[in-house]
């Protein structure tokens, strides 16, 4: 199923467009609409530049609570630049293309997309490209967003993240680890693990799980660490994995220690209550935020980050210390 919505403008977020930016937009002092601004009181510049309309398609499945704070970055900026923002979203690489194809179809000014599933949209981001409509890939297939043409991709590099991890464990003197694999044929995931393998100083493990029936992923977690008492650290890779392995360890009467990707507010619960040792921040905000604003800021002033290499939302290793800002933060939305 694929999903469409607009922005909405008066969602709390981000701080306003720098001045410098609302000088290249054309706004004068004493000019131009408001809007609201998170709640603050302040007010928000909205950009004086032509209505346009920029679309996001991602791999996300219907509810997941990263690819929410994505979408909460790109309102924000939408709502900032004066544009409309639309937004599809399917697990299925195929239905993905389609949606990128229903987009160029509308002649959107620009399009942000996920390289999950590099292959099945492939031929879609070349359309648009060929077409004139400009394209920042975000979060996933990094690798791959130059070759097929878009401006910069936008994420966080998951091999180097995975490394970084699995050096963690190590450091923390984990022997075994555990890597759980929530969605099949994503590069991005794979990338992830291949990373850990990388990185820890020890044997590392891929379990393969249905993220999208919770009961099956948490009793397969649960079988693991059941059949393997040796395994002493579990990494998951997406934010709503870590409170069903944490419930699965318990189940299967573990101690290994917990880390997990990606933020949201039950991760910082489990980091505030030590049942997870430490989690990956690669600012789904951010991505959102940024994709939007370059889209705009290449359509107003051909300006583009990066220069051909991939702009880094992250990874920063966050633990219990963090846990005050970052409960304010994802309380709202933005983290």
């Amino acid at each position: 199923m694929i999903c469409v919505r607009t922005a909405r403008p008066g969602f709390r977020g981000a701080a306003a467009l720098l001045a410098a930016l609302a000088l290249v937009a054309g706004c004068s002092g004493s000019g131009g609409e408001h809007g609201g601004h998170g709640g603050t009181g302040a007010g928000r510049r909205i950009a004086d530049t032509p209505r346009m309309t920029f679309a996001m398609v991602s791999h996300a499945d219907t509810g997941d609570t990263f690819w929410n704070i994505v979408r909460n970055g790109a309102e924000q900026a939408a709502a900032k630049d004066n544009v409309k923002f639309l937004y599809a979203n399917d697990t299925d690489g195929a239905e993905q293309a389609e949606a990128v194809e229903s987009y160029i179809d509308q002649k959107v000014d620009g399009l942000i997309v996920t390289l999950a599933e590099p292959a099945a949209v492939e031929a879609a981001v070349r359309k648009a490209v060929a077409r004139g409509i400009p394209v920042i890939t975000v979060n996933a297939g990094g690798r791959f967003s130059r070759a097929y043409g878009a401006l910069t991709h936008i994420g966080q590099d998951d091999a180097a993240a995975g490394r970084e991890v699995g050096a963690e464990l190590t450091a923390r003197h984990a022997k075994k680890t555990l890597c759980v694999i929530h969605e099949q044929g994503d590069a991005s995931l794979a990338d992830r693990c291949a990373g850990v393998r990388k990185g820890f100083h020890g044997p590392v493990a891929n379990l393969t799980v249905d993220g999208a029936d919770a009961s099956a992923a948490r009793s397969a977690v649960a079988a693991a660490l059941r059949a393997d008492r040796s395994i002493d650290a579990v990494v998951t890779l997406g934010a709503p994995m870590a409170a069903l392995t944490a419930e699965a360890r318990k189940q299967a009467g573990s101690t290994a220690q917990l880390a997990t990707f990606d933020l949201d507010a039950t991760v910082v619960r489990l980091l505030k209550s030590k049942d997870l040792a430490f989690a990956v921040d690669q600012q789904p905000y951010l991505q959102g935020y940024e994709a939007v604003d370059l889209l705009w800021l290449d359509k107003v002033n051909g300006n583009v980050l990066g220069g051909g290499r991939p702009v880094l939302t992250g990874p920063t290793l966050v633990t219990s210390k963090d846990v005050p800002k970052l409960a304010e933060y994802t309380g709202r939305g933005t983290r």
